[in-house]
């Protein structure tokens, strides 16, 4: 197998480099943003740029990317285009830069928009320049730039709306096309034809380019690269049904497949490999399973009846016009319809016979009877076949398709691009746009792209697991290997043990099972990895055959499969491992057995599909066996090996009949109206809602809506008490009816008006924990608006920008669906287990009952309770409540003088409550109920009331004694305590029934959970499991919608079987933050080029689906917000962000609450990159990690800073330098997290640190939603370190860094302002102001300050207490401590001057653990602490305490202990 050429990276351009540039000089003469007097425009510019720069460098995207950079589109290119100044190189330039910002993946269509006037005129410049001769004015290469511009145009169209829904109408559209064509006047008309006629003109100057390419001689690669772009726009145009309705008709006319296939490129073989990818591509969309004119996906049945008529019209044109063909026409379809017969029947034929039968069948114009015929016998025998074949259906196909990858796919650049990949080339790889054409279509294109997506990562492992095994060509020509791996172990012996028999109507096994023997001479832990293998994780085989001798060395940078002779991978999944005798061990609570030795065998099932494949082309190639060839086993980690699961989940789902809601259907796919599924278009909305807890006063309700009027039912103020039902106007659907002036007036008046009623939930009991939680949370209007949304039936899409309460609302909505549809079941899900678990608490916290929660899937043990929501956990707690019910049954039998044992089982309480309970009450109501006139007796309620004894325990008196209603309803609530302890009984009744832990959990799953909550992948691996179950819901509620993937989105909505062929989900809720991170997609070209990263939240809201913005964020200083606020429609600060004093004190120590600080290159060097995308700054990482040490010198605490950076490498680096620096050390310790900004999502910390890293391009950063999460993570304080230069001429981060650099450049800090301070933000500080010109004035300047404080420490400890540590009792120290805490809680700092005593030991840790030295210091004026520091400093060092050091929110001893043991976060 050949290896595949390395790729090269595309370096970016330095600073300096940048600024040496000829195009940089011009932009800051003509349109850089930061020069202030520009020249003129001058056309002339414009020309030298694209010949000069562009063209002689043959459109290198380094000079396109510091065009683009630059500003140039923005700035000077489309401000000043006009029709007069139109040119060619003018064209060319505005579309190499349209093409770059697509390659960049930012907006490129925002230009554009802001001045659309010539977009028309530069657009048909554009078409006329496509179809331009190729050794004309335009060059092969620009009209290959040409086609990639304008397939971007066509992907970017938001919406295509001409959806003709019946074939009749067309030629209606048909004839009044031709009237409006005579109305034309010449030009016109001519312009039209021009215009109509540009796709088929396109195609045959396609055509000419694709016969020019010989068959083996040199080719130009300019050629290759244009038919490959050419055939990626038809795929586009093929995809998409608005335009494939027409576009199909024009394609067949052209017969473009028949040439393709018929090409000299497709026989090339390393040219045209691409070609042919993508030609298959091209194929299968225009085979496509669907009804191009009314978008219905065409079934099994239909697709047969269409291939039997063309068949049966071919085989009646040659019954009546040739004889030669009899056989063919008396001949049954099965018979006749293989590629194989075809041939052998139509090849005999002459040209121009064949060119007869085509016309017959309107292929091709009818042939006059004196000429012959113009097209190759080739060509005409390929149109015949190609038409008429049988194809394998597509979900056959799929089927038939095995889920692991092997080496042909896992190294074909073509299909799995490498991380280096740039963006320049198509690839053969599907797109997800706004819109798909059938469901089949959309799961097919998510399951390429998972599978491919998954690929990469598996590819990543192999390379890292076989290199570090090193194997080598022993002496004799066999394998050695002299490494070793932690996840791959050498295969002792491989044997395939079973192959099933297939299924009735398949040609694969239904089963094949293989035990692989490996010895396991390892560590202890590592032993027990392996060994730990569970049931269904997947495994690689893998054959090498090195040819290098032993002792190469392996260089990562040369192409890796020539390095270790790989030649076979293929995919395997355990069953289990084997016991002494051979039998599989079975996973379960019993102890594993003990097996002797260090051979372990594991039976593995293997891919059926796979193996059918390879046995084929064994018998029938002569090839040799896969399967005896494996020398390496290959494990990969467990979190991220879900792919096959998934993978299987999606093919189940396009093997069954996937039923989406009917409301939901056209959405999914990007067609109709996109607002049709808002409730207030849905026939099912709901008029009157109960509101519950929702709001915490009238005022507060009346605040929520407005713009409309509120009427209350009842009028007294006392009463308008939440909760409150609302009832609400609700517009039918149906036609307006004509009304006269007034009756408008009162409609109009009537559709404003909501009717408000108070009601009191019933009393639940006498005692406090019956009483109801309450939500506290006073709701914005807009939050209020979604959750009004929420809780109708139809589609809900909350936009939660940072801070502004999503959880909040989510939690309830969750609460509010509970109350008013207590027999509907609602599912959550999310992408991450932390937000699921943030849910959960907070569900906890309001009414509803612990025994409706459901958690499925592992993330439920750090929920932060000591319930347990597991399904076991839920088990264990019905079992343990069901004593504890029966406790109170036999507690009421014997309160009420019953004898025998009611309390035995949940069937003997029934009867209990029936005939003895009921009874009484039924007994009780009939003496005190009024009767008749008479007034009723007020002491009558609590004399006759037979439960007295019974609630001794609650709170006395029971009755209140001053209202007969207020007495009733607290016995009717004494009624109701006892009344739900037999219905929860009664509902436990199933697990006394069902004897295993197993079945219970099923149970409850499926019948006693009302809120059933999971992450999406659970979800999509357990899909199968759940629906065999008879799992149901009826609403979904989605939190982080916007960082799903698009699948694992779609998944949850068809976790249950359909109902009558009707789903019956009612609500989806999704509410997520698209201007936040996408999906992580590890892999460049899935996520740029096929566009995997977008969320189908996120194009919901491209297509137009309605949204609900929340608009007030209470997390961050107003300051804070608005370097982010710019993104949203319309977001403001909630009061308290100006009220609460956290927000308006200042940041002590130092002079703004953001700065962006400048960082020079440090000995020289700025970012520095190791591995392919690893990138640190040594220069950042230092300065962050001083400024975090300084902050914590002045008292603030550790855990409220977070450092974060948007790169791995340099999250590594700052871990690194703290744990060398300060990690160890209990006056600093450790901030509460390190980590990259992708990570932090979703969290926030009072004070951020920021490392921006990058020296030479942005980088990932100009994606403007990183920007947005790394801005708003922080509450109170922002200090960002970057290169200013760099990240300041960036187009997109405009907004953000002209607020940033508005401030000085150099960090400005106040040494002498302990924390927390009185300052208020904004004000002028009272003490000196000192200015940090670099990062190594900082780290000189915080090791000075800690040795300052050392000394001082010292030197009151020697003045005040005259006492060695070591005389120090026990009861002293913790007093000093108790001294400390005291004057914490009084807010005012304990200076220098008033020490306390600890135990030496924290203080000789503080000598281990002070501050290094900065690279490249002298050790004179900043040693290792310790050693350029005095005796007299190092004796003082060994006798100070953490409290001792400074200002009050040091830890005391405990705090620092833990803080300088706490682990960094490890990914």
């Amino acid at each position: 197998m050949a290896a595949p050429a390395q790729p090269k990276k595309i370096v970016a351009p330095t600073v300096s480099q940048i600024n040496a540039e000829f195009v940089t000089q011009l932009a800051c003469k003509y349109w850089a943003p930061h020069i202030k007097k520009k020249s003129p425009f001058d056309i002339k510019v414009i020309e030298d740029i694209y010949e000069k720069e562009i063209v002689k460098s043959r459109f290198a995207i380094r000079k396109i990317m510091l065009l683009e950079f630059s500003q140039y589109l923005e700035n000077y290119l489309w401000m000043n285009y006009s029709p007069e100044v139109s040119s060619k190189a003018y064209l060319m330039s505005i579309c190499c830069m349209v093409n770059e910002k697509f390659r960049e993946n930012v907006p490129a269509w925002e230009t554009f928009k802001k001045k659309p006037d010539h977009f028309p005129f530069f657009f048909k410049c554009i078409l006329k320049a496509a179809l331009a001769e190729t050794d004309g004015e335009f060059s092969l290469h620009e009209q290959t730039v040409l086609l990639l511009f304008l397939d971007h145009c066509f992907n970017s169209l938001a919406r295509l709306e001409l959806e003709l829904k019946k074939t009749p109408k067309l030629k209606k559209f048909w004839n009044l096309i031709k009237k409006n064509d005579e109305k034309m006047d010449p030009e016109a008309r001519e312009q039209a034809y021009q215009e109509r006629r540009f796709l088929s003109q396109l195609i045959q100057k396609f055509i000419c380019v694709l016969k020019s390419v010989p068959l083996s001689e040199p080719v130009t690669m300019d050629k290759v690269h244009y038919c490959e772009r050419f055939i990626e726009l038809m795929i586009d145009l093929e995809a998409l049904l608005p335009t494939r309705r027409w576009f199909n008709t024009i394609l067949d006319d052209s017969h473009l497949l028949v040439h393709c296939y018929l090409s000299n490129l497709v026989h090339r073989e390393e040219d045209g490999h691409l070609f042919s990818q993508l030609l298959d591509m091209l194929k299968f969309y225009t085979g496509f399973e669907i009804n191009d004119q009314t978008g219905n996906a065409l079934t099994e049945n239909e697709m047969t009846t269409i291939h039997y008529d063309r068949i049966t019209s071919l085989q009646r044109a040659a019954f009546a016009h040739f004889p030669e063909l009899y056989d063919f026409a008396l001949s049954n379809v099965a018979e006749v319809d293989t590629r194989g017969s075809l041939v052998k029947l139509f090849g005999p034929l002459s040209s121009n016979t064949l060119h007869q039968v085509a016309s017959y069948l309107c292929l091709l114009p009818t042939l006059p009877k004196t000429e012959d015929t113009t097209f190759d016998k080739e060509f005409l025998l390929e149109l015949l076949v190609s038409r008429h074949e049988r194809r394998i259906s597509q979900i056959q196909q799929l089927n038939q398709m095995p889920l692991y990858p092997t080496e042909k796919i896992i190294w074909d650049e073509n299909i799995v691009p490498t991380e280096y990949y740039s963006g320049e080339g198509c690839l053969a790889l599907p797109k997800l746009n706004l819109q798909f054409l059938t469901l089949h279509d959309y799961l097919l294109r998510n399951f390429n792209l998972f599978r491919l997506e998954s690929t990469y990562e598996i590819r990543q492992d192999i390379e890292d697991s076989v290199s570090r095994m090193k194997p080598w060509q022993s002496e004799y020509g066999g394998v050695v290997f002299g490494g070793w791996a932690r996840m791959a172990q050498p295969i002792v012996a491989f044997t395939v043990v079973e192959v099933a028999k297939p299924n009735i109507g398949e040609n694969w096994p239904t089963r094949v099972r293989a035990d692989v023997t490996i010895n396991l001479n390892v560590r202890d832990h590592i032993k027990d990895e392996w060994e730990g293998l569970r049931k269904h994780d997947v495994c690689f085989l893998i054959t090498v055959r090195p040819t290098k001798p032993y002792g190469t060395k392996f260089d990562r940078r040369r192409p890796f499969i020539e390095q270790v002779g790989l030649v076979y991978v293929r995919g395997c999944e355990i069953q289990g491992m084997l016991d002494d005798k051979g039998r599989v061990i079975e996973d379960g609570p019993e102890p594993r057995p003990n097996l002797r030795g260090e051979s372990r065998t594991f039976r593995v099932f293997l891919d059926p599909n796979q193996y059918q494949q390879d046995m084929t082309n064994t018998i029938q190639n002569g090839a040799e066996d896969v399967y005896e060839t494996f020398n390496i086993i290959m494990r990969r980690k467990p979190k991220e090996n879900n792919f096959k699961a998934v993978l299987e989940t999606i093919r189940n789902l396009m093997n069954t009949d996937c039923v989406v809601p009917a409301w939901l259907h056209d959405i999914i796919l990007g067609y109709g109206d996109p607002s049709s599924a808002h409730y207030s278009k849905m026939p099912n909305q709901i008029a009157t809602l109960d509101f519950n807890d929702t709001f915490l006063s009238i005022e507060h309700l009346k605040a929520s809506f407005p713009g409309l009027n509120v009427k209350v039912t009842v009028d007294d103020p006392a009463l308008q008490i939440p909760p409150f039902r609302i009832t609400f106007p609700v517009r039918s659907g149906k036609g307006k009816k004509r009304k006269d002036v007034d009756g408008e007036d009162e409609d109009s008046e009537e559709a404003k008006t909501l009717i408000v009623e108070p009601h009191v939930i019933p009393n639940r009991g006498p005692y406090p924990y019956n009483q109801p939680k309450r939500n506290t949370i006073q709701f914005t209007h807009t939050q209020i608006e979604a959750i009004r949304a929420g809780m109708q039936p139809g589609l809900t899409m909350v936009v939660g920008p940072p801070g502004t309460g999503k959880t909040d609302v989510a939690v309830q909505i969750i609460s509010n669906i509970y109350h008013n549809f207590p027999e509907q079941r609602t599912l959550i899900v999310t992408h991450s287990n932390q937000a699921l678990n943030q849910l959960f608490e907070k569900i906890m916290a309001l009414d509803i009952d612990e025994r409706h929660l459901l958690r499925l899937g592992h993330g439920e043990e750090e929920l932060e309770t000591e319930k347990d929501f597991s399904r076991y956990g839920r088990v264990n707690y019905v079992l343990a409540r069901r004593i504890e019910l029966l406790e109170e049954v036999k507690r009421l039998q014997k309160s009420l003088g019953v004898p025998g044992d009611a309390s035995y089982t949940c069937e003997t309480a029934g009867y209990f409550f029936l005939y003895q309970v009921m009874s009484r009450w039924e007994e009780y109501i009939s003496k005190v109920k009024n009767k008749g006139n008479t007034s009723p007796d007020v002491t009558e309620v609590s004399t006759f009331f037979p439960f007295h004894e019974y609630f001794a325990n609650a709170p006395q008196p029971i009755f209140k004694g001053r209202s007969y209603e207020e007495d009733m309803e607290i016995a009717e609530g004494c009624f109701r305590h006892i009344k739900k302890i037999f219905t929860q009984l009664e509902e436990f009744r199933a697990s006394e029934l069902l004897r295993s832990g197993l079945d219970r959990s099923k149970y409850l799953l499926v019948k006693e959970a009302k809120i059933i909550a999971m992450t999406c992948t659970h979800a999509a691996l357990k899909r199968h499991d759940l629906v065999k179950l008879g799992f149901k819901y009826d609403n979904i509620l989605m939190e982080e919608a916007a960082q799903i993937l698009e699948i694992e989105t779609f998944i949850p909505l068809l976790l249950q079987n359909p109902q009558d062929g009707f789903s019956r989900l009612k609500r989806w809720i999704m509410i997520g933050d698209h201007h936040q991170l996408p999906p992580v997609i590890k892999n460049m070209a899935f996520q740029k080029y096929s566009n995997m990263e977008q969320s189908l939240f996120t194009r919901f809201v491209r297509i137009g689906v309605p949204t609900v913005d929340l608009d007030a964020q209470g997390r961050a200083r107003a300051s804070l917000c608005n370097l982010y606020n710019w993104r949203y429609k319309k977001l403001g600060n909630l009061p308290h962000v100006q009220l609460l004093p956290e927000f308006s004190t200042a940041n002590a120590g130092l002079l703004y609450d953001f700065q962006l600080i400048n960082v020079e290159d440090f000995q020289g060097v700025g970012e520095s990159e190791p591995n392919p995308y690893f990138y640190q700054n040594l220069g950042e990482a230092e300065y962050v990690v001083a400024l975090f040490m300084y902050m914590c010198l002045l008292g603030y605490p550790a855990d409220k800073i977070s450092i974060l950076t948007t790169y791995n490498g340099q999250k590594h680096l700052i871990r690194d330098i703290i744990n060398r620096r300060c990690g160890n050390n209990p006056l600093i310790g450790r901030p509460n997290k390190v980590t990259t900004v992708d990570r932090f999502q979703g969290q926030q910390n009072d004070y951020i640190l920021l490392s921006l890293v990058r020296t030479r391009a942005v980088g990932h950063l100009r994606d403007v939603r990183r920007l947005v999460v790394a801005m708003s993570r922080a509450r109170l304080g922002l200090y960002i370190f970057a290169r200013v230069s760099l990240f300041q001429n960036c187009f997109e981060l405009t907004p953000a860094f002209s607020q940033l650099t508005a401030r000085p450049l150099h960090l400005h800090i106040i040494p002498t302002e302990p924390f927390p301070t009185c300052r208020k933000n904004g004000e002028r500080p009272s003490h000196e102001v000192q200015v940090i010109k670099n990062m190594p004035q900082m780290a000189n300047f915080v090791y000075n300050m800690y040795m300052h404080l050392i000394q001082t420490t010292h030197h009151y400890h020697q003045t005040f207490l005259q006492l060695p540590p070591a005389m120090v009792e026990e009861g002293e120290e913790v007093q000093s401590q108790e001294t400390e805490m005291e004057t914490e809680e009084e807010g005012m700092p304990p200076q220098a001057d008033m020490p306390c005593v600890t135990d030496a030991s924290v203080s000789h840790e503080l000598v281990a653990s002070q501050p290094e030295a900065i690279p490249g210091q002298t050790e004179a004026t900043f040693g290792r602490a310790g050693t350029g520091s005095s005796p007299e400093v190092t004796s003082a060092v060994s006798e100070v305490t953490a409290a001792a050091a400074g200002s009050d929110a040091v830890p005391t001893e405990a705090g620092t202990q833990q803080d300088a043991t706490s682990a960094p976060e490890t990914k």
